[in-house]
């Protein structure tokens, strides 16, 4: 056995939305460390254009806003022309609302459940050509959603759609994987705990020891994390994995 390149993602092209902040950013500076080519996505044409070229590595930020069907057929148009296959599709673009329940609105609800649950599969459909185009029975290609631990354990803050979006995600993935499995594209789903993010920020010392004590390895995720988890269902080493939901969090759901 040959494991040299077991956990290589060299020459793979890769798509990354939402990836200019947050667990988006850490799994496209892993995979371009290791040397994809990432396409980072994001709304903010100066943000993406900023995180694209910070990013070490064959890293291109492209504008767009894959909340609609036609922000969706302009990116896919964009990386059509680009690429003649594409490796590995990271739905990561997300977005959360926080309210009482006596007050939570239709915007917060369609808002969340478009962009985190419709958004990764009308995207995934639009992108299926360039996905087949790209795996082999060896190396198939990889669409990593990424779900969430509020979806495996209920927290404290007031997130219902959100939370019901993750949840979603999670058995979209398995339809998914279990529909692509034959044509060599494996669907998985990182269901991240605690990351520090512009979506998740701790304000003071009380709060980072209220969350760390709540995480069985005491500490909150870090950038190396969920990258070498992404890199792994990437690679051949996770060719075999399709319909699982891995979660990387520290113990935070047990």
């Amino acid at each position: 056995m040959d494991i040299s390149g077991l956990f290589s993602v060299k020459g793979r092209v890769a798509l990354v939305t939402g990836g200019s902040a947050g667990i988006g950013r850490m799994i496209a500076t892993g995979l371009g460390a290791a040397g994809a080519r990432v396409y980072i996505c994001a709304r903010n044409a100066e943000k993406v254009a900023s995180a694209a070229a910070s990013i070490p590595g064959d890293v291109i930020g492209l504008a767009g806003d894959v909340s609609t069907l036609e922000g969706i057929g302009k990116l896919v148009g964009e990386i059509t022309a680009r690429e003649a296959a594409l490796h590995i599709l990271v739905n990561n673009a997300g977005t959360l609302s926080d309210a009482p329940l006596d007050s939570f609105s239709e915007d917060q609800w369609d808002d969340v459940l478009e962009l985190n649950l419709k958004t990764p599969f009308f995207l995934l459909q639009k992108l299926l050509p360039l996905l087949r185009a790209g795996g082999t029975a060896e190396r198939p290609s990889a669409v990593i959603n990424i779900g969430s631990v509020g979806a495996l354990k209920i927290g404290p803050r007031e997130v219902y759609s959100y939370q019901a979006s993750k949840g979603a995600i999670h058995w979209l993935t398995k339809s998914l994987a279990k529909r692509l499995a034959s044509e060599n594209v494996t669907v998985n789903a990182i269901a991240p705990g605690f990351f520090e993010s512009e979506m998740t920020v701790i304000t003071d010392d009380a709060m980072r020891r209220m969350v760390e004590s709540a995480v069985p390895r005491g500490r909150t995720g870090t950038p190396e994390d969920v990258a070498g988890a992404a890199i792994y269902l990437a690679s051949r080493a996770g060719a075999y994995v399709t319909g699982s939901v891995i979660a990387v969090e520290g113990g935070l759901s047990i």
